[in-house]
Order: C-alpha cells, then structure tokens, then sequence
C-alpha cells in the first residue's frame, strides 16, 4: 500500500518499499512489534501517518507550524493520533528533541539539500539511532539534473550543475543543493553509518510526459512497474532525479 495517491505513488513508492520492508526487518530482529521513528522534515506526515498505520510511533521534527498542524489533522483523519508527536524545530535543535541512542529509525528525505552542515546534520541524525537502527536518506541527484536541464534544451545549465560544487544551474535554481552518489556515502560513512543499499527515485516519472500518464489507459502502472524495477540497478541511478540510501548504525 503506497503512502499517497496514484500519481504522487510515482515519486514515493520505491522508497515507501524501502522504508516499509526495513521497519519490517528491524521489528522482526528486535522481536518488538512497535518501533520509535524520527522523520526530520517530515512535513504534513507523507510517510509519518503510513508508518505510524504500520503500528509505529512516530515523531515528526519540522520547522514549520502549519506543516505539523496539517500532519496533527491528517493523523486524526488516519486514526494514529497516539502513535504520532509533532514537534517544532531541525536537525540543529534535534539533540535537545530527541534523546540520544533511542530511535529505531530516522527518515530524511530532501533535509541535506537545506541545511547549512549536511555532515553535522546526518551526524545528529545518526546519534539519535539504537545500535543497528537505520538512516532513511532520500536526496536530489545531481547527475539527474544534468539529464534533466540538458533534455529541456538548458545546456549552459546542465553544464553548471556538472561542475558546480554544490550540483546548482545558477541563482535562480529553486534547490540549494544536489548530491553525488559518492558525496552522499562519504556523508554516510563520516556519520558512522554502513550503506546497506542504494536506489534511484524517479528514474523515468520526470522524464516521460504527464499527458502521457495521465491519457493512456494502464500507463501509470506500467510506469511505476518500471520505476520499482530500475530503481535498484545502479546503471539507472546517474539519471534519477533523487537517490535513495538505506544506512545501518553498526
């Protein structure tokens, strides 16, 4: 079951399996049913409600106040009121929000892109985790936005995001900052993290027309069948717009 509507499932599903069969996992070796999760930006609730539907207890750190006051009404909504905690603030007030070594798993999805320090973010993400929990980490690709520009006809730019230090077309780029595979495993690796696994996310959903999708009867399924398939080759992931680390606290 995908955390979100039909063409939002697009975007989200490779890394819901992900996150889903990993909580599953690490459950099953602590032969404990209920698990403590941290999503940092984790927003209105995308995936805090499904995990918490999962029977997880889930604190969501966001730095926005409607965002957390949506995520309160849409657990409500889901029934999960219990098993969610909204509460206000970042990767930099964390360690005054969450004690250390008492998290099972911690979600950061599109975080390092924002803030100041990615490595001392990770790193306090990393230290809220029980040995053997696991990092959650989805971030901007910067070889898919290379593809991306150069395929839109931007060429100039696609050749500023190949060179730039932090993967950026220009200032008028809306994202602060995009990753290598290379740069996000030496943050990992620096936080004291093992990947486990690596996946590219949104491999083809940028790239093929929304009429497309939207018009030709079963072409959304086949596209998400595509995607969950090519997410975990590593030849597809230099063209996903995002990549996907699952990482382990060993």
């Amino acid at each position: 079951m995908y955390p979100t509507r039909p063409r939002s499932a697009l975007r989200t599903a490779v890394v819901w399996e992900v996150v889903r069969a990993a909580l599953e996992k690490r459950a099953a070796e602590l032969d404990q049913p209920v698990l403590d999760v941290v999503d940092t930006g984790g927003g209105t609730g995308n995936f805090a409600v499904p995990v918490a539907r999962l029977g997880h207890r889930v604190t969501v750190v966001d730095p926005s106040p409607d965002a957390l006051f949506a995520l309160e009404r849409r657990a409500a909504e889901a029934g999960v009121t219990d098993l969610v905690r909204a509460v206000q603030g970042d990767t930099q007030t964390l360690p005054e929000l969450v004690a250390p070594g008492t998290v099972d798993a911690v979600l950061c999805h599109g975080v390092l892109e924002v803030v100041d320090d990615p490595a001392e973010a990770l790193g306090s993400l990393a230290d809220t985790l029980r040995r053997g929990g696991f990092v959650s980490l989805l971030a901007a690709n910067r070889n898919g936005a290379v593809l991306a520009r150069a395929l839109g006809g931007h060429f100039a730019e696609a050749r500023a995001v190949l060179g730039a230090a932090d993967g950026r077309w220009g200032e008028h780029d809306p994202m602060p900052r995009r990753f290598t595979g290379e740069e996000l495993d030496r943050l990992a690796v620096g936080a004291g993290l093992r990947v486990d696994s690596v996946h590219g996310v949104r491999v083809f959903a940028d790239l093929v027309p929304g009429v497309l999708v939207d018009t030709e009867p079963g072409a959304m399924e086949a596209l998400l069948k595509l995607e969950e398939a090519a997410a975990g080759q590593p030849a597809f992931h230099a063209v996903a717009t995002q990549l996907h680390l699952l990482a382990t606290l060993a």
